[in-house]
């Protein structure tokens, strides 16, 4: 199993969203190396959720992989902010993944604590500069925040 972060302000998808939709296409990604990222998912990988650009940025819950190598559909649409007039549906340019939802975490994991704990050379995420909205994260650091051992509440 691989783990994952993917990001997303809270006004335009949060995690309360995801609780109730169940599943949601992870789509409308623009950047290329966050694409790759999203075509290297697995089934059954895990993603934690990341709140962006909101009063305390950080880890909200999390998702699990439930289909991979998804066409994403909004590259076809006109009407989309995320439509790309040079894909087509014989070539596509922008794929994705499905996920299901896991768990909302008891309380925010928020970027000030993973700054805390974590190394930018171990964890794209604290790296300065890093805006990728979907990144691996290393197993080691996966296990810590799951296990609990370095943050209470999750």
């Amino acid at each position: 199993m691989n783990y994952w972060l993917v990001k997303s302000e809270p006004l335009t998808y949060s995690i309360e969203q995801f609780k109730d939709d169940k599943t949601t296409l992870w789509d409308g990604v623009r950047n290329y190396q966050a694409r790759n990222f999203l075509q290297a998912m697995t089934l059954g990988d895990l993603a934690f959720f990341y709140h962006s650009n909101t009063k305390v940025p950080g880890i909200v819950g999390l998702g699990k992989v439930s289909q991979t190598q998804v066409i994403d559909p909004t590259q076809f649409n006109p009407q989309s902010p995320y439509f790309d007039p040079k894909s087509s549906p014989d070539s596509p340019r922008w794929f994705t993944v499905e996920l299901v939802y896991v768990k909302t975490f008891a309380q925010v994991i928020s970027l000030a604590q993973l700054k805390e704990q974590f190394k930018g050379e171990d964890f794209a995420l604290v790296k300065k500069g890093n805006r990728l909205s979907v990144m691996p994260v290393p197993e080691k650091i996966a296990q810590k925040i799951l296990t609990q051992k370095i943050f209470s509440g999750v």
